[in-house]
């Protein structure tokens, strides 16, 4: 089958990986290199790099709205475009191109989390599991037929970059797989249950200890790696990275063991951590020569 790649970020590379494999892929969209670093110099996306790795012809427009990105995407003459985290909007005259349309990997069980950051916000919301979705493209936000869906199970101590690791090698296995059905019609998202996974805004990872210990633990998980809830640690700014609920009680932001904080109820022990500048490090690492405070706030 001959496929169009459309993705953007490191969760999609499995899947650009899977594809090459089963079917032929005869050119691969992902968004423009854009300064990064110190040095402001433009970087690849994850996706360019490894289809450049590959050998695949890479196409990395701006907007896919003129007409003449249009004529370039439907002279690829593809049977199907697979969609997983490419951050443009695809035109209608985009999605009716190919035979069968443009496919997308979504990472949370539709019509939950549609939108842009389902896997932070079903952490941070406390949803007992999440999933993969694939879904037939229509011009929605994440609206159209679901072809196929897989549950897992969201730890109590898995953090948004495990879950995205998971999420992204199970989609991967299952867009090989619905190619395999295709032609295939979808299942209409239910009416019901819709919520929508806002961009995650740095405003959202200062912590506030006053809140409950579930709470404060779900930011914790839910915001790392990036772009990482902190507090401040006398008059230095640290990044909380992973945590578990732990049962002491205390005032909000105080140290009541080595590495475990109050909260309004309860408390977290924090099981990895990371000073400005420095490595994330496990607790004995962290506090080696740096003494906390009494209070973090």
């Amino acid at each position: 089958m001959k496929i169009i790649f459309m993705g953007t970020p490191e969760f999609s590379v499995p899947a650009l990986n899977a594809l090459y494999e089963a079917h032929e892929i005869v050119a691969v969209y992902t968004q423009p290199p854009r300064p990064a670093g110190r040095g402001k110099l433009d970087r690849l996306s994850p996706v360019h790099e490894r289809a450049l790795d590959l050998g695949l012809a890479v196409c990395h427009p701006v907007s896919l709205r003129s007409e003449d990105a249009e004529k370039a995407f439907v002279a690829h003459a593809a049977d199907v475009a697979v969609v997983v985290a490419y951050g443009l909007i695809l035109p209608q005259g985009i999605l009716d191109a190919p035979r069968y349309g443009c496919l997308n990997i979504h990472a949370s069980l539709l019509p939950r989390w549609r939108g842009a950051a389902p896997i932070h916000r079903a952490i941070l919301a406390g949803d007992s599991e999440t999933g993969v979705c694939i879904m037939q493209m229509d011009a929605g936000l994440d609206t159209g037929a679901v072809l196929s869906r897989q549950a897992t199970p969201i730890g109590a101590e898995e953090t948004t970059l495990d879950l995205h690791d998971r999420l992204s090698a199970m989609g991967s296995r299952m867009i090989v797989q619905a190619l395999d059905t295709l032609p295939a019609v979808g299942v209409a998202q239910a009416a019901d249950g819709v919520t929508y996974a806002a961009k995650i805004e740095k405003s959202e990872a200062r912590i506030d200890w006053s809140r409950s210990a579930e709470e404060v633990d779900r930011q914790i998980r839910g915001l790392s790696p990036f772009p990482g809830a902190w507090c401040m640690a006398g008059d230095e700014r640290v990044k909380l990275l992973r945590s578990r609920l732990c049962s002491e009680n205390g005032s909000p932001g105080s140290l009541i063991g080595p590495f475990r904080v109050a909260c309004g109820t309860g408390a977290v022990e924090i099981t990895l951590a990371q000073r400005e500048g420095k490595k994330p490090m496990v607790p004995q690492d962290f506090l080696r020569g740096f003494a906390l405070p009494p209070f973090l706030s």
